[in-house]
Order: structure tokens, then C-alpha cells, then sequence
């Protein structure tokens, strides 16, 4: 039985959302819901990942840490303790609001949780963009006045994207994903946002989102200019994407018949997402398509090869 272990997802509608993980991911839909958000693996009070497949089927991840907390993520695991690592899918058929996420020093301040996150561009339409950071020299004055004004969008740093790029988004940094990207997120287990702008936009019950421009603007890092995105490098069989006291992110370019490397027993828990191709375990039929988001448990043992050329996420170092 394969300790592989993957997630029933949790479906989010928002109002931004569309149909995108259907087209890209061949995931099964409302056809009347904008599903903005899948949950892949999460332990929060508001939505618990419920495990899909392997020894501990039909328990939740927050029951499975509780009966097994030595073989998913090591001994020194301190007991209670919610998994440290939320991984979603985004499809972002319009812009998201122009938001802020809490730096530790001020989270618990403002009755919040700090989180860092990762974004992988798995999809994007030609003229897709990441707005991210300030322009260069842009202060906090600047920034107050043009919000009243309704005229933020100029002071906001624009990156066009294309499908494997990447983005590092630190607490702090003021972000906007543009229409047409497809993300895989990976941050800390939180969900303390701070909408600062959000484009004029009503809704899903057609009423005005709440913003939180108090609390953003004691947020946003006003020294946080024009952050560079990460390109892939094709020729590179492994490339670190992002390495925080967090989480560290690794990506793996892997030839049909190849092995996904460093994966031993007994070291760590680790996240496996596959993002392009298709792995299979080399103990097993089992496979793991475009899409999936499976936890590494540290107690198991893995092997994963290629059954064509593919591209992988390993998300560790979160213990």
C-alpha cells in the first residue's frame, strides 16, 4: 500500500474564479461555480484536508497528525501542532484585490497569522501578469494619496509571466495576481489577508468587498521595490525556487525513465506536486498526474520515476 498520500481537494468559489481547473487540470466542476481556489492540502479550523487514498483513508490530515504524528512528520513534531504548510491551486479568471499579507511583527497586533507564500505560473494566457512590489522610489505618501484618488494602479510594479515562472511573496509585499494565470501557491498555514484595493469590484452577493486599509498599511513593506520573478532554467535538472525559514522549494526537470531524486526514508516530511507529465511509484502502478499535491510522509518509503517528461515540485524543510 503506497504511503504516497493525497487529498480529497476543497473546492473554493470566488468571485474572481473560473473554470480553468477543469481545462487545465481535467478536475470535475460545478459548471455554474467560479471555483477560484482548491485547497490541495490543509489544516485550518475553516477546511481540513480529508486524505484520499493509502492506510489512513477517510481521515482528515489534523486526525492523521493526532494518531500518527511520528510517521508523517518525525519525532520531534511538537503534539497539536496544525501541519505548517498550505498548498492551493489558483485559477484567476479576473485580477485579484491589490493585498497584503502580515509580517510576524505586527501579526499578532492585528489579530492575525504572518504568511509567506510561493507562487509557481503552471499556466498563463499571453498577456498575463503578476503586479507585485512598488515601483522604484514610490513612498508611502504617494501611495495613500493615489488610493484616494482611485488611481493605485500606476504606483504598483507590472510583470508579464509565462508558464514556469515563479514568484517569492514575502509577508509584506504588497501583490495583485493579474487575469489568466493558473498557480499553484504554497505558503504558510494561514489565511490572514489584507485587502488594500480591490479594483472597484462587488462580490459574490453583489455588495462591495471588505478592505482592510488600516491594517494593510501598517503591512506593506514601503522599501519593497520592483521584485525580479524567478525564470525557469530548462537545462537545469534541479532548481531551488524559493528557501525561507518557512519552507524551501525545489523544482525537478525529469526525462521519461528518470528518478525523482533525493527522497530517502527517515529524514523529513516532504510535498510532492507535479506539475507537468506524470510519475509513477516504481514499487507500484500508481501514478500521479498534472495537478496532484501529495504529502511525503517521514516514516515512508518512495520511489518515483518518469513516464514522460515532467516537472516536479518538492516543497521540504518545513519541520
Amino acid at each position: 500500500m503506497s504511503d504516497i498520500t493525497l487529498f480529497q481537494p476543497i473546492y473554493q468559489e470566488r468571485v474572481w474564479g473560473g473554470t480553468g481547473l477543469q481545462t487545465h487540470l481535467g478536475r470535475k466542476l460545478m459548471p455554474e461555480k467560479r471555483i477560484g481556489e482548491s485547497w490541495e492540502v490543509a489544516d485550518r479550523p475553516e477546511a481540513r484536508s480529508v486524505i484520499a487514498n493509502g492506510r489512513l483513508q477517510g481521515l482528515t490530515l489534523q486526525e492523521a497528525l493526532a494518531k500518527h504524528p511520528e510517521f508523517i512528520m518525525g519525532p520531534n513534531f511538537p503534539p497539536g501542532m496544525p501541519f505548517p504548510i498550505l498548498v492551493k491551486w489558483l485559477d484567476c479568471r479576473a485580477r485579484l484585490s491589490l493585498q497584503v499579507h502580515p509580517p510576524a511583527s505586527v501579526a499578532e497586533s492585528l489579530g492575525g497569522e504572518s504568511k509567506t507564500e510561493h507562487w509557481y505560473i503552471a499556466a498563463a494566457e499571453p498577456e498575463a501578469s503578476l503586479l507585485v512590489g512598488l515601483k522604484r522610489g514610490v513612498t508611502r505618501p504617494q501611495f495613500e494619496a493615489a488610493l484616494c484618488a482611485d488611481a493605485l494602479e500606476p504606483l504598483i510594479h507590472r510583470i508579464p509571466v509565462a508558464p514556469g515562472d515563479s514568484m517569492f511573496v514575502q509577508s509584506g509585499r504588497l501583490h495583485a495576481i493579474d487575469a489568466g494565470n493558473l498557480i499553484l501557491e504554497i505558503q504558510e498555514n494561514s489565511d490572514t489577508t489584507y485587502r488594500v484595493y480591490d479594483w472597484g469590484r462587488s462580490g459574490l452577493d453583489g455588495k462591495p468587498r471588505q478592505l482592510h486599509i488600516e491594517e494593510s498599511l501598517k503591512c506593506i513593506d514601503w522599501n519593497d521595490f520592483e521584485p525580479e520573478i524567478l525564470r525557469p532554467d530548462g537545462q537545469k535538472r534541479e532548481q531551488t525556487l524559493a528557501s525561507c525559514p518557512n519552507f524551501r522549494i525545489r523544482l525537478f526537470n525529469i526525462v521519461e525513465g528518470a528518478e525523482v531524486p533525493g527522497l530517502p526514508c527517515g529524514e523529513q516530511a516532504r510535498l510532492l506536486h507535479v506539475v507537468s507529465g506524470c510519475l509513477r511509484e516504481t514499487d507500484s502502478d500508481n501514478t500521479f498526474k498534472k495537478g496532484d499535491n501529495a504529502l511525503l510522509p517521514y516514516g515512508g518509503s518512495f520511489g518515483l520515476e518518469a513516464t514522460e517528461d515532467s516537472v516536479a515540485l518538492i516543497t521540504d524543510n518545513f519541520t
